[in-house]
């Protein structure tokens, strides 16, 4: 009997010796299938062009092709919870985008904790949001837009790309510190605003830059002024909302998350292959052009952003009083 348990025992340790590795040698062979990379808006907007730009450019450093899964719906809600439920394996991974700050006190019933359920994966680039109007408006500025919805009330539409996004969130911030109140439009993604907006059927768009400033280059809309700090690079004929409204600031963070508990080895691969895309010269000069520099940080930086923006919107959520169901 003793020589039996003896038996088994080795058997068993064994075993243990020979399954430890294989955990580890997956890891380290990692990707060995496709990756899910969920968007939680339609094609067209910033984060569809972000995702399959950096998706692409992994897809082939890495192997394995990175699928972009558009899950649009309940302000990015759909597409993050989506990604909170996925198996913790580096096989589904998500599109931060400011929605995921935002919702964390627009949204009093989610059914996830962003900063809880999501690990930060990598930062690709913060870009500012851009004040936009159809060509035809009659307005050139910021003064002007002002004067010109408090001369028309009831009349001047704001579009955003959904209930909750940094887009409807700077245009609420808007209304608060100058008083020009619009009515509120969300569309299901930017692509549909853009097209309404072109055609002036809303009148205004706080929209990201990547998703806008091919039709403002192209003269089909008109940039009134950008919302960071700082005038852009891009457009640096266009002032800021600051330099009329003075204290105003807004910005849009975006990178991967992946389901809290991956591997922090897989979290680390993909930092690392991220990164080196975004120092790449064709990459880095792709992403300028939309707006903004990428932005090379650890998970653990992008964590603290996570969080310093989560904060930073819970206060224009509260100030404006806005609460969605």
């Amino acid at each position: 009997m003793m020589l039996r348990r003896t038996a088994m025992a080795w058997l068993l340790s064994s075993l243990c010796a020979f399954a430890l590795p294989v955990s580890g040698a997956s890891a380290a062979d990692y990707p060995t299938h496709p990756i899910r990379f969920v968007v939680g808006y339609p094609a067209g907007g910033s984060t569809d062009i972000l995702a399959r730009l950096i998706g692409q450019r992994l897809s082939e450093r890495l192997g394995q092709q990175f699928v972009v899964e558009n899950k649009p719906g309940a302000g990015n809600n759909i597409g993050t919870e989506t990604v909170t439920r996925a198996d913790p394996d580096g096989y589904t991974v998500l599109l931060v985008n400011p929605a995921n700050f935002i919702n964390a006190s627009l949204y009093p019933n989610l059914n996830f904790n962003f900063i809880r359920d999501i690990a930060p994966v990598a930062t690709f680039i913060r870009v500012p949001n851009v004040m936009t109007v159809p060509k035809d408006l009659p307005v050139k500025t910021v003064t002007e837009f002002i004067a010109y919805v408090k001369a028309n009330p009831g009349k001047v539409n704001l579009a955003s790309s959904g209930n909750g996004t940094s887009v409807h969130l700077s245009g609420e911030l808007f209304m608060a510190m100058t008083g020009a109140t619009m009515l509120h439009v969300a569309y299901k993604g930017a692509a549909p605003a853009t097209t309404d907006l072109i055609s002036n059927r809303v009148q205004v768009m706080f929209d990201n830059m990547p998703s806008i400033i091919g039709h403002i280059r192209g003269g089909a809309l008109r940039a009134l002024a950008v919302t960071t700090e700082k005038r852009s690079p891009e457009l640096p004929d266009v002032p800021t909302v600051g330099e009329t409204v003075h204290g105003y600031e807004a910005s849009a963070l975006f990178g991967m998350g992946a389901p809290a508990k991956t591997p922090p080895e897989i979290v680390a691969r993909l930092n690392k292959e991220i990164n080196a895309v975004l120092a790449e010269p064709e990459v880095r000069k792709r992403l300028i052009e939309l707006g903004g520099e990428p932005l090379i940080a650890t998970p653990d930086d992008f964590g603290a952003m996570i969080k310093a923006e989560t904060e930073k919107w819970e206060k224009v959520v509260k100030s404006a009083g806005i609460k969605i169901e």
